[in-house]
């Protein structure tokens, strides 16, 4: 891929570049892709904010936690996941699937006559956190990786989303230097030292990836209550973001194409859901961030009262990632597959509950292909956001323009 229009070595000037990294399962394969771009363009680049939700929030775990360059934690990011399986998610065997869905039910079915059986989710996550305990070189569960770059100086902060089930607040785990808390209606920060256990409670999908326990809560994803998905980057002292969404929108405004003939299948739904509320509300936010930007552009400098320029660049993908899912999904393990298709992934041309649940090494290789290719398509945006020059707002798919923000507003 050419890079001839991106000065060589160009790099964020200070501490005030962050990466918002969305949800989106086996998805997240494609932010891996704009990173490994970025790794090869700007290879002095260092980002000092990085916040995750879901899937995101693996991904924010380990470049947080990493101890060498950017270059050298993406790389090694993409090498973890061309080795993650469906097997390092959850526990595939027959009896272990048939026993889960035994007990759902049975739960069903009991009409609260009998003793319950205690049923968490549909599917056991414990390989999930094996896999990143090792990956992150956890000690006793803590990723101690961000506390040494926060004190060598090559972090600034690190924020990971998870949504309280007792409270249904939103609730954003933060490690860093020089923070000050923040609370809002519905959602509030917690200064924390960083586990595992907070990545695994904030990518635990609802009903299919168990609920976890920290402190006396139980946490779920982080993306359910998440309605403002900007604002943990704000708040830790962003002026520059990037974010990489990983839902596909349809090109043009005219009438969407459809992809179920019929009643719409279990599969179908639980994807448009799913969808709904963990993919929709990064341009959302950005269009509203927008907005206020045009009015404070309007204010002299002396009256804006600490109101900031925000510049921003939004990523998507260019692909159907549910449609490529389906290409692979012969590769899935046969009764997982016979599972999904009993949802009825078969019945849809772009399943969308399938392309978040398809841990295949050539799916995700093929999307982190179609994110290294959409940041190179957006490379003079990136680039001039990179060297802090002011870019042209843009609201067109791929990329968001400058928005502006109160830091302690948003």
């Amino acid at each position: 891929m050419s890079t001839a229009q991106v000065p060589a070595g160009a790099t964020a000037a200070s501490d005030d570049v962050a990466l918002v990294l969305t949800g989106g399962g086996a998805r997240g394969a494609y932010q891996v892709g704009v990173l490994r771009w970025l790794a090869r363009t700007f290879p002095t680049l260092r980002v000092p904010i990085i916040t995750g939700v879901s899937a995101g929030a693996v991904n924010a775990g380990h470049l947080a936690g990493h101890h060498g360059s950017f270059p050298q934690a993406v790389s090694e990011l993409e090498g973890l996941w061309r080795q993650l399986t469906l097997e390092n998610v959850f526990r595939l065997s027959p009896p272990t699937l048939a026993w889960s869905g035994a007990r759902w039910a049975a739960r069903l079915l009991s009409g609260g006559l009998l003793p319950r059986p205690d049923v968490r989710a549909l599917l056991n996550t414990q390989p999930l956190r094996d896999y990143l305990e090792e990956a992150y070189a956890a000690v006793q569960g803590e990723i101690t990786g961000v506390d040494y770059n926060l004190r060598r100086g090559t972090l600034k902060a690190v924020a990971i989303s998870t949504t309280d089930y007792s409270t249904g607040e939103s609730v954003v785990w933060v490690q860093g230097r020089g923070l000050r808390p923040w609370s809002r209606p519905r959602r509030r920060a917690v200064h924390t030292r960083l586990t595992v256990e907070h990545v695994m409670a904030s990518a635990a999908i609802p009903l299919f990836f168990p609920a976890v326990r920290i402190g006396r809560s139980w946490y779920g994803d982080g993306g359910m209550q998440l309605t403002a998905p900007l604002s943990p980057a704000l708040h830790l002292g962003a002026r520059r973001i990037i974010a990489i969404s990983t839902r596909y929108e349809q090109p043009g405004r005219g009438r969407r194409r459809k992809t179920v003939l019929g009643y719409p299948p279990p599969a179908t739904i639980l994807g448009m859901l799913l969808d709904a509320v963990f993919l929709d509300l990064i341009e959302q936010d950005a269009a509203r961030l927008e907005r206020f930007n045009a009015l404070v552009r309007k204010l002299p400098e002396e009256r804006r009262e600490g109101l900031r320029i925000i510049d921003f660049v939004a990523l998507r993908p260019s692909r159907d990632l549910g449609r490529l899912a389906k290409k692979y999904e012969r590769q899935l393990p046969t009764m997982f597959r016979f599972l999904t298709r009993g949802l009825g992934t078969a019945q849809s041309a772009s399943p969308d509950l399938l392309s978040m649940l398809s841990f295949i090494p050539d799916y995700v290789e093929r999307i982190m292909a179609v994110g290294e290719r959409d940041a190179e398509r957006q490379a003079e945006r990136l680039t001039a956001l990179l060297q802090g020059s002011e870019s042209t707002p843009d609201l067109q798919p791929g990329a968001l323009g400058d928005v502006a923000t109160r830091g302690v507003g948003c």
